[in-house]
């Protein structure tokens, strides 16, 4: 801070800038984003308020600033109060309370992304506490949660139709094996304009769970069932297994989703580890035509099938 204070024509000069393992006081960052008259992207990483049990509050009114990425950022949550430029937001392994960030006024906000193995103390949060009614132009979600507790909590869709009625991509990683997935359908009947829908379960023996991730159980969610929504075009499941399971999902999304159009199934390798998922190579023509038999069983469905 002293540096930025000292050197004030070279910070207004910056259009990038990322920090790493530094605390900061209460309104460190706020003056910083200030300063830096061009600033587009600040990644914090590995950073922390000085008094990391207080929130982090961003109010940059007059800033240019479009996108912020926090990795491990340590504070009990980022309060975005003010930051009418925004447009993508990265949040990963928050170490403290849910939700990790609260969007309050973000007019232009369009991708955001939250990923972290939650903890024991982390309850599961409404998507409606964390994202703001005044992201109107919301586009991109992708949540990913490690293959540990499902950390985000159903609740009914007219909570967030006002904040999800642009949001077009939708994306849901790495959800542990053993989750039933129709809780997802909240998102679904919340989003009427989605086009393009991703899931992915895949797991691999690199992933790792520490003794204080939270207990992992199913989530219970009855979708409504009348809804249809008209938009959606693709879904793709990564990771796919032959289960009931997974089967009666695509068919439950295949009953609401009108417009849909083509359904992937891909089983891949983990680009961590460089595994490569025998499902790949197991799933021989034979198999292919009783999965296809499966999802058409009782369906006039012109969807188109493929699997990788």
């Amino acid at each position: 801070m002293s540096f930025s204070r000292d050197y004030p024509l070279a910070f207004q000069w910056l259009t990038r800038l990322t920090l790493k393992n530094l605390a900061f006081g209460h309104s460190d960052v706020t003056d910083l984003i200030n300063a830096c008259d061009r600033l587009t992207h600040l990644t914090l990483s590995f950073c922390q308020l000085i008094d990391e049990h207080t929130a982090l509050k961003i109010d940059t009114p007059c800033s240019g600033i479009k996108d912020l990425e926090f990795i491990q950022f340590g504070c009990t949550h980022i309060q975005l109060i003010s930051v009418p430029k925004l447009s993508k937001v990265q949040c990963t392994s928050w170490r403290l309370a849910n939700p990790p960030v609260r969007f309050v006024y973000v007019p232009e906000l369009r991708d955001v992304s939250l990923s972290t193995g939650a903890m024991a103390w982390q309850a599961p949060f409404l998507l409606s506490d964390c994202l703001s009614r005044s992201a109107m132009n919301l586009s991109k979600l992708h949540l990913n949660f490690r293959h540990q507790m499902i950390w985000i909590q159903p609740e009914h869709p007219k909570q967030l139709t006002a904040i999800f009625r642009n949001l077009s991509e939708l994306s849901l990683s790495e959800i542990f094996p053993e989750c039933d997935l129709s809780w997802t359908l909240f998102i679904l009947e919340a989003a009427p304009a989605l086009q393009k829908f991703t899931l992915s379960r895949t797991r691999h023996a690199c992933d790792i769970a520490f003794e204080d991730n939270a207990e992992k159980t199913n989530v219970v969610w009855e979708p409504s069932k009348d809804f249809k929504n008209m938009n959606l075009k693709s879904l793709t499941i990564d990771g796919f297994e032959e289960e009931d399971k997974v089967t009666n999902y695509i068919r439950l999304v295949m009953g609401r989703a009108v417009g849909l159009k083509r359904i992937e199934l891909r089983g891949e390798g983990c680009k961590k580890c460089d595994a490569i998922d025998p499902r790949t190579s197991q799933v021989d023509e034979t198999r292919r035509h009783r999965i296809k038999e499966l999802l058409t069983n009782g369906s006039s469905s012109s969807v188109e099938r493929i699997m990788r």
